[in-house]
């Protein structure tokens, strides 16, 4: 990029700064972050800092739970977007990638440009970015070419998504970046809805991982949602939520996360018609399996035998068996 390019683009963002752009616009609000709270000068040229090996190793060991939960998917998004030129970054809370995904006769441009384990993309460091604002503003965003603070960034295109851990803590951000010039905006739709769903996987398996011995089940919320899980026992109490079921029952916070019957949780815990219909399957299995006796049949399914009768009289089974 020229020294005019360079003047030019760091001319917009100040003007944008200083035209009050950062009240309404959440990207001029990163670009003034960047550069009043940061101190960072969208013309430097520096290159991402990066951690040493030994610094690297601390921070995949702090992610060690997350990191095995979120293999599978890392797999298949680089299937879906390797093939656009296209890199998979798994970063820490602080905006450091510890795992990645990238083809190798790419490898060297990608670790140029610091699209690669060690380099810190925080925006305290980098200025507007995918996975730093991400980090930030904890929601999905594509930051494109020059959408970045940094002058040196604006050839990429990076979409990232936050992931939340089992306990609703904002835990990591999964990014797929690209230096491609022809990467359409049509494409760059494709890959934020890939990144969605790999993010969805992620969550879950690492939500499962963390209740090993108890029924994982999609919450009923006011707009389903496939993220909005709850861990409950054989007694059907539960102990765990992620940060979407936390988020659908936040108006009472003090029932997340607490071990609480799900029948105390009231109306808005019905299943729906189809979660209606496959519980329903899996009892009648039961008793039929256990010649409908109500104590064999519980004894199967790894719950109490009052909450047996309790399922079969919501489902109107009981009277039959």
């Amino acid at each position: 990029m020229s020294k005019p390019e360079i003047a030019q683009h760091a001319d917009r963002i100040q003007l944008a700064i200083r035209s009050g752009e950062a009240a309404t616009s959440a990207l001029v609000a990163s670009w003034q972050r960047s550069a009043r709270l940061h101190q960072l000068d969208p013309a430097e040229r520096r290159q991402p800092t990066r951690l040493s090996d030994q610094e690297l190793t601390v921070a995949r060991q702090r992610m060690e739970p997350l990191l095995r939960a979120a293999q599978a998917s890392l797999d298949r998004l680089y299937l879906a977007v390797g093939g656009m030129g296209c890199c998979v970054l798994l970063a820490d809370a602080d905006g450091i990638p510890v795992e990645r995904r990238g083809a190798d006769a790419d490898a060297d441009t990608f670790e140029d440009w610091g699209l690669w384990t060690g380099c810190v993309w925080s925006e305290e460091s980098e200025g507007t970015n995918g996975i730093g604002t991400c980090l930030v503003e904890q929601r999905a965003l594509t930051i494109h070419r020059n959408q970045h603070f940094y002058t040196r960034n604006t050839a990429l295109s990076c979409t990232t998504a936050p992931i939340f851990d089992h306990e609703g803590r904002l835990a990591a951000a999964l990014d797929v970046s690209s230096c491609r010039t022809d990467l359409t905006e049509e494409l760059v739709n494709l890959v934020a809805i890939a990144v969605g769903e790999a993010t969805r996987r992620i969550e879950a398996e690492n939500f499962r991982l963390a209740f090993p011995d108890a029924r994982i089940l999609v919450a009923p919320t006011a707009e389903w949602s496939p993220s909005a899980l709850l861990a409950v026992d054989r007694d059907d109490i539960v102990i765990g939520a992620t940060r979407a079921a936390r988020h659908a029952y936040r108006h009472r916070e003090a029932l997340i996360g607490q071990p609480l019957p799900l029948g105390d949780l009231g109306d808005e815990t019905r299943f729906d018609d189809g979660l209606r219909h496959a519980e329903r399957i899996i009892l009648e299995r039961a008793l039929s399996r256990s010649g409908g006796n109500v104590t064999a049949a519980a004894r199967q399914l790894g719950v109490s035998r009052a909450t047996l009768h309790r399922k079969l009289g919501k489902l109107g089974l009981e009277r039959s068996h």
